[in-house]
C-alpha cells in the first residue's frame, strides 16, 4: 500500500507536467479555429463572438489556469469544433482504441514467446537466424507502410477482410497485425536475450545436476525468473501502441481516439487535443504503475526489498 501510495503520488505531477507542456504547444500551432469554423469570408463581427464565446479572447495564462481549476473538478472542457463535452467525445472512442492496443497486446505476446523461447533454445540455428531477420523487417517497416500494403492484399485483391472501419471482428485483423507485428519482433529479441541470460545462472546448473527435465528446468524455473526485463518492455510498448495507433487508426479509419486526435489538430480544437492526449498519458502511466505492482508476483524478493 505504500508503494502504491508513493507511485499515485507521482503520478500528479507527470499529469500536471505532461497538460502544462501540450497546453502551451498546441497554442502555438498556427491557424486560428475560429477562422477554421466560420471559414475565411466570415464576418468580422461574428469571428468576435465566436472567440468571446470560445474564451479564446482571455490571456493565455487565465486559459490555462483556468482549464486546470475545471480539470481538477472533472471538467475537461468543451469541444471547440463538435460543441460537445471532451469528456464523452473521448469516452465514446477510447474502447476502440483500447482494443485494438490489447488485441495488438495478444496478437505480439503469440508471436513473440514462442520464436523467442525457440531462438534461446536453438542458438545460432536456422530459427534463430531467422528470427533476426523477421524481427530486423518488424522493427524496420513502418505502420504506414505496412497498413496499406495489408489492405491491397488481404482487402482490395482477396476480399478477405473490410477495407477500413470497425464493424466485426474481421475489421480488427488487419489493424491489429499492423499495430502488433513491430512489438512482437522486438519482444521476441527481448524474450531471447533474457532466457539466454537466465539459462546461464547458476540455479539452472544445479536444477540440471539434479536431473530435472530440460522442459521443466526451461518453463518453470527459467522462463519466469526471464520475465521481468520482458514485462518492464511490454508495459513500456503499450504506451506505444496508444501512440502508434494514431497512425494506424488513420490508415484504416478506425473510429478510436488516434484518429480523433488528427481530427482535433487539424481544426484547432484545443481543448480536445489536450483531453485525448491526457487519458494517453493516464492509460500509460497507470500500466507502467500496473507492470511496477507486477514485479512483485513473479520475483519475491522483490516484494522483500
Amino acid at each position: 500500500m505504500k508503494f502504491f501510495l508513493k507511485r499515485f503520488l507521482l503520478l500528479i505531477p507527470t499529469l500536471l507536467g505532461v497538460v502544462t507542456i501540450v497546453f502551451f504547444l498546441i497554442h502555438m500551432i498556427p491557424g486560428d479555429p475560429v477562422e477554421i469554423m466560420l471559414g475565411e469570408n466570415a464576418l468580422q463581427s461574428n469571428k468576435a463572438e465566436l472567440t468571446r464565446e470560445l474564451g479564446l479572447d482571455k490571456p493565455l495564462s487565465y486559459q490555462y489556469i483556468h482549464y486546470i481549476v475545471n480539470l481538477v473538478k472533472g471538467d475537461m472542457g468543451k469541444s471547440i469544433f463538435h460543441r460537445d463535452k471532451v469528456s464523452t467525445i473521448i469516452f465514446e472512442r477510447f474502447p476502440a482504441t483500447l482494443w485494438l492496443s490489447f488485441y495488438s497486446m495478444i496478437v505480439a505476446i503469440l508471436i513473440a514467446f514462442p520464436l523467442g523461447i525457440i531462438a534461446a533454445v536453438r542458438k545460432y540455428s536456422f530459427w534463430d537466424n531467422s528470427l533476426a531477420v523477421i524481427s530486423l523487417l518488424g522493427v524496420s517497416m513502418p505502420n504506414f507502410f505496412l497498413g496499406p500494403i495489408l489492405i491491397y492484399i488481404f482487402s482490395l485483391k482477396w476480399g478477405l477482410f473490410p477495407v477500413s472501419g470497425k464493424s466485426d471482428w474481421l475489421s480488427y485483423i488487419l489493424p491489429t497485425i499492423t499495430l502488433g507485428s513491430a512489438l512482437a519482433a522486438i519482444l521476441s529479441r527481448m524474450v531471447r536475450s533474457s532466457v539466454l541470460d537466465t539459462m546461464d545462472e547458476l540455479y539452472i546448473s544445479t536444477a540440471r545436476a539434479k536431473g530435472l527435465p530440460e522442459k521443466k528446468i526451461l518453463f518453470v524455473h527459467a522462463l519466469r525468473n526471464a520475465l521481468i526485463p520482458v514485462v518492464t518492455i511490454m508495459g513500456l510498448q503499450f504506451g506505444a501502441l496508444l501512440s502508434g495507433a494514431i497512425i494506424t487508426e488513420t490508415v484504416f479509419s478506425w473510429p478510436g481516439i488516434g484518429r480523433l486526435l488528427i481530427e482535433a489538430i487539424q481544426t484547432r480544437d484545443y481543448p480536445l487535443v489536450q483531453g485525448v492526449v491526457l487519458i494517453i498519458a493516464v492509460t500509460y502511466v497507470v500500466v507502467n504503475t500496473f507492470v511496477d505492482l507486477l514485479y512483485g508476483f513473479i520475483d519475491p524478493r522483490i516484494r522483500v526489498q
